[in-house]
């Protein structure tokens, strides 16, 4: 089977990788029919698959997120941070663009739900370590310090550092926009048409699917939900396949619109409703408790944030939150490269650190305290009236109810549905051109392929729903098993990424080698293309819309 792969996959063309495109559909379509046939033994497949992988690699992938961000930032704020990528002086997309369409890759996944009710769980039940600190404002620091740990700099840096940069040098000297450029520094050329590339490709693909389809039903619950609890409509499996079919179309019509057209629409929609929606609800609620609660938040993250990155002490507090977040983000990893490197082309090495890492993680932990930390305000005024909630119904009850001991509630819940929508539309979009750009052998993926991607996610969504909530959430905890081999190949990139920033700043002239030196790296560099020199170096500006 693998010579019949090497053959079929071809280094020139814009076709499909049928390959690639057809085993992902196949896995995705017998997870679901497996799903709706038997639910009860997909789930308990998938929890004893999660709780391997979580007790295996979840000490790895912690280690793994911390190294990644330790290396960026190294590089970012020495000389190699000057250093211009992908091949052009001019950035395609203006600072506040660029940084909004950024933002659509990860925090969509938190959106709403998680920033109203992780810091309210943490509030109520404190993280192991930090037991004897539970309640009061000391309390509420802690938890919201560990949602800032959880949703960060080390979530953020997956994506938006080493792997971006590797990625666009990889394109730039001629490889094509996938998940299998990751291993060019060390497979060289080959990797592009060896079945090593073709695995790396359907493992990516696999992961960001599953940790998107599941997110798109799990919305679906969610706002059918609050739609029932604020207007009286039917919380029921219509109303929530209506819903995500909706996004679904919204989302196609998007991505087929390109990323200079309904990508970037969708990102600048995300940033001004985000920003009504905060301010409506600090404004709402206690402005001075916020900012008092934000500066000892930050104080408690910058403090404590090793130990609690590192923290291994309770097993099943860590698969429920940091290493279940972790897994989770590592998966969407070498998807936010593929699409932070098409959208980054003309910027250097800090400014994409920058924009692409620190901005967003800082953003975070303003959202989080916003929604967050006005729940905790209103849990200490009124104990109860927020966690009784969550408690009940989970991440859609926390946010609903915080919504709803603030005045204007029903204008609040509103635009919270519509922040909600616009998050996972604009997460939909992003994530349907990467995972295509994957499903190509090379050039921009046709807009068919990227409906393709949509309207799979959207369809399967609404399948699973058909199994209820232990089948979305199913899906969406299979994303941490696979984040097993997507785990392996982001590795390399802690020791690729400086190689390839020191040939480049000796390019262009930010450093200064020794004849000897600069031609040995020339040449580590040429046997590393493996005969590939001057090809593609404006390949992701061809890897534009058409």
């Amino acid at each position: 089977m693998f010579s019949t792969l090497r053959t079929r996959v071809s280094a020139s063309g814009t076709r499909p990788d049928f390959w690639v495109l057809g085993v992902t559909s196949a896995l995705l379509i017998a997870f679901v029919v497996t799903a709706l046939a038997s639910p009860t033994w997909v789930g308990a497949a998938v929890d004893a698959s999660f709780a391997w992988s979580a007790q295996w690699f979840g000490a790895y992938w912690q280690v793994l997120l911390i190294a990644m961000l330790a290396v960026a930032t190294v590089l970012a704020f020495s000389r190699y941070g000057r250093v211009r990528m992908g091949g052009t002086d001019t950035p395609e997309f203006s600072r506040f663009r660029w940084v909004a369409m950024v933002m659509t890759t990860l925090l969509a996944a938190g959106g709403v739900f998680w920033a109203a009710a992780e810091p309210l769980a943490h509030y109520t039940d404190a993280p192991p370590s930090y037991a004897d600190q539970a309640g009061g404002m000391e309390g509420a620091a802690v938890a919201l310090a560990q949602s800032f740990v959880h949703w960060g700099f080390p979530a953020w840096a997956i994506g938006g550092s080493l792997a971006t940069l590797v990625m666009m040098r990889g394109v730039e000297k001629g490889m094509p926009l996938r998940p299998r450029t990751l291993l060019w520094p060390v497979m060289g050329e080959r990797v592009r048409t060896h079945w090593i590339g073709a695995v790396v490709d359907i493992s990516c693909v696999v992961a960001v699917v599953a940790g998107t389809v599941g997110p798109i039903g799990f919305l679906g619950l969610q706002v059918s939900y609050m739609g029932g609890q604020m207007f009286g409509l039917p919380d029921g499996y219509g109303t929530q396949a209506a819903i995500i079919a909706g996004l679904t179309v919204v989302g196609a019509v998007s991505a087929v619109s390109g990323l200079n057209r309904g990508i970037q629409l969708l990102s600048k929609a995300n940033v001004w409703t985000a920003l009504v929606l905060i301010l409506a609800i600090v404004g709402l609620g206690s402005v001075p408790f916020i900012i008092d609660l934000y500066l000892q938040a930050m104080a408690v993250h910058v403090r404590e944030f090793v130990p609690m990155a590192l923290f291994r002490s309770d097993q099943q507090w860590l698969g429920y939150w940091t290493v279940f977040f972790f897994g989770w983000f590592l998966g969407y990893g070498p998807m936010m490269a593929i699409f932070i490197a098409r959208i980054s082309r003309g910027r250097t090495v800090r400014q994409i650190f920058v924009g692409a890492t620190v901005a967003p993680a800082m953003v975070t932990t303003v959202w989080f305290t916003a929604l967050g930390g006005t729940g905790i305000w209103l849990e200490q005024q009124n104990p109860g009236s927020v966690s009784g909630a969550y408690e009940a119904d989970g991440l859609p009850a926390a946010a609903l109810a915080i919504v709803q001991e603030l005045p204007l509630s029903t204008l609040l819940g509103v635009l919270m549905v519509v922040v909600t929508l616009i998050f996972f539309a604009s997460t939909l979009d992003a994530m349907s051109y990467a995972i295509s750009s994957s499903s190509m052998h090379e050039g921009a993926p046709p807009g068919y392929v990227r409906a393709f991607w949509c309207f799979g996610m959207g369809i399967a969504a609404i399948a699973l729903l058909l199994v209820g909530d232990g089948g979305v959430q199913a899906l969406q905890s299979f994303i941490v098993v696979t984040a097993v081999p997507v785990g392996l190949i982001m590795l390399p990139t802690l020791w690729t990424t400086p190689r390839l920033l020191r040939t480049m700043a000796i390019e262009q002239g930010i450093v200064t080698a020794p004849s000897s030196v600069s031609a040995q790296v020339g040449d580590a560099e040429a046997a590393t293309e493996d005969g590939a020199p001057g090809v593609g170096r404006d390949r992701l500006a061809a890897d534009g819309v058409r």
